[in-house]
C-alpha cells in the first residue's frame, strides 16, 4: 500500500488519538501522563524509545532496513493555561488547561507517522527519529533537548504546525521566512519623586518613559531598513503611586520580532543606546534588561524545500497545497534548525461548515479533523522521499 492509503486506512487511528490528548492536556514540563501514554504507543508499534531523566518528552527511533542518513520528525505535546470553550464532546477534562495550539493534533499526527513508517520500515534506506517534544510554550523547550544531544547523528528534521487560518485540509510549503524570531526584555527608568504641584523639584520617570517609548518606535520605523520587518512592542508599563505624585520609576516590559539574523545580533546595543541617552535628556537614568529566545523560522533549505513540497503534491497535487502568509509569531524549532538543516510546514484545520473558524490560542479554537491523516501522509512521505534521495 502507497503512504497515502495507509494514512487513509490509519484514520480512525488517528482521530482517536488526537481526541483522547485533547481531553487530557497538561500544561509544560509537566506532560508526564502525555509522555507515558506517546511512549507506550510507539512501543504497541514496536519502536524503540528514550526518554530524558527528570523531564518530560520522549523520542522514538525507526530502524530503516537499509544503511542510509538518519531524519527526525517533530512535534510538540504541551497545552495551554486556557478554560476551552469549543463546541465538541471531547472536551479538557483538566480544568484551565486546553489544546489551543493544536498539539494534540501533532502528537496524532506523528504517532499515525510513525505507524505508517513501522509499516513500510523495511523499504527505509535509513533511520527516522521522532521526538515529541515537551514545553514549546515556554519558548525554551527545544534548547533543552538540543543541550542533551538530541541532534547528535540526525542529519535533518522537519516539523509542522497546524493552522487555524488555513483552510482544512490544505498543506503549506513555502521557502524563505515563515515565524519570526522572539526576544522579550525590561526597561527600567529612575527618576525622583516630588509633589505633581512642583515638577520642577523632581525627575518625572513616567515623561521619560514616555519618550522612550516613542522614540524606541521611531528606531524602527526610521533607523530600521522597511524592506526589513520589525516589531518592537511595549506590552506593559508600571509607574506611578498616586496621582498627585511624580513618579520616580517606571517599569515596562515587551517584545521584539525580526526575520533578520544580522539585526537580531545588534538590536540589544542599539536599543540600549537609545533608552539609556533618551532617559538622560530628560533628565533619569535607565537600564535595559534582554533575553533571547527563539530566532526566526527560514526554509533556506532547497533540497529540503523541494522534497517537502513534492512529497506534499506527490499525495495530494497542486490543489492540496495552499499559500500562507509569514508571520511574525515564534516557534522554538528555531532552536533544531539553527543546528541542523530543518524545513517548517503548515497544515490548514480551518472550516467555517463545523465552526473550525478560531485562531490558535483560542479558547474556542477547532480543527478539522479530516487534515490529520493528511498530516501523518505528510510527515511520513518527507522522511521516506528525503532518506530514498539521500
Amino acid at each position: 500500500m502507497s503512504i497515502k492509503e495507509l494514512a487513509e486506512q490509519y484514520d480512525a487511528f488517528i482521530i482517536e488519538k488526537r481526541r483522547a490528548y485533547h481531553q487530557h492536556p497538561e500544561l509544560s514540563w509537566k506532560e508526564e501522563n502525555t509522555t507515558q501514554s506517546i511512549q507506550a504507543d510507539l512501543e504497541a508499534m514496536g519502536i524503540e524509545t528514550k526518554r530524558f531523566d527528570g523531564k518530560t518528552g520522549v523520542v522514538g527511533l525507526i530502524r530503516g532496513g537499509a544503511p542510509g542518513k538518519t531524519v527526525m520528525l517533530r512535534a510538540d505535546i504541551d497545552a495551554l493555561p486556557i478554560e476551552e470553550h469549543a463546541d465538541v464532546p471531547f472536551r479538557s477534562q483538566n480544568q484551565g488547561v486546553m489544546h489551543a495550539c493544536g498539539h494534540d493534533c501533532h502528537i496524532a499526527m506523528l504517532l499515525g507517522a510513525a505507524k505508517i513508517l513501522s509499516t513500510v520500515r523495511q523499504e527505509l534506506h535509513g533511520n527516522v527519529k521522532l521526538i515529541f517534544q515537551a514545553a514549546e510554550e515556554t519558548c525554551h523547550g527545544a534548547e533543552y533537548y538540543v543541550q542533551q544531544g538530541l541532534l547528535d547523528g540526525v542529519d535533518a528534521i522537519m516539523g509542522m504546525h497546524i493552522w487555524g487560518t488555513l483552510d482544512a485540509p490544505k498543506i503549506n510549503v513555502q521557502q524563505g521566512g515563515r515565524m519570526a524570531s522572539c526576544d522579550n526584555f525590561k526597561i527600567v527608568v529612575r527618576g525622583k519623586a516630588c509633589h505633581g504641584s512642583a515638577p520642577h523639584m523632581g525627575t518625572d520617570a513616567i515623561v521619560a518613559a514616555a519618550s522612550v517609548i516613542m522614540n524606541l518606535q521611531t528606531f524602527a520605523s526610521r533607523r530600521n531598513d522597511p524592506l526589513n520587518p520589525l516589531v518592537i512592542s511595549i506590552g506593559t508599563v508600571h509607574g506611578g503611586n498616586a496621582f498627585n505624585i511624580i513618579a520616580d520609576r517606571v517599569e515596562m516590559e515587551g517584545t521584539i520580532r525580526t526575520y533578520s539574523r544580522e539585526l537580531r545580533k545588534n538590536i540589544e546595543t542599539m536599543m540600549r543606546e537609545i533608552i539609556v541617552n533618551t532617559a538622560k535628556a530628560c533628565g533619569a537614568e535607565a537600564s535595559l534588561e534582554y533575553w533571547q529566545f527563539p530566532g526566526p523560522i527560514i526554509n533556506e533549505q532547497e533540497n529540503l524545500n523541494r522534497i517537502a513540497k513534492n512529497a506534499a503534491v506527490k499525495l495530494y497535487g497542486e490543489s492540496g497545497t495552499a499559500p500562507l502568509e509569514k508571520m511574525t509569531g515564534s516557534e522554538d524549532f528555531a532552536y533544531f534548525m539553527e543546528k541542523i538543516p530543518g524545513i517548517y510546514a503548515f497544515i490548514g484545520c480551518r472550516n467555517p461548515e463545523i465552526g473550525a473558524t478560531y485562531g490558535n490560542h483560542s479558547d474556542k479554537f477547532k480543527v478539522d479533523e479530516t487534515a490529520l491523516h493528511r498530516g501523518a501522509a505528510f510527515y511520513a512521505q518527507f522522511a521516506k522521499d528525503y532518506l530514498d534521495e539521500n
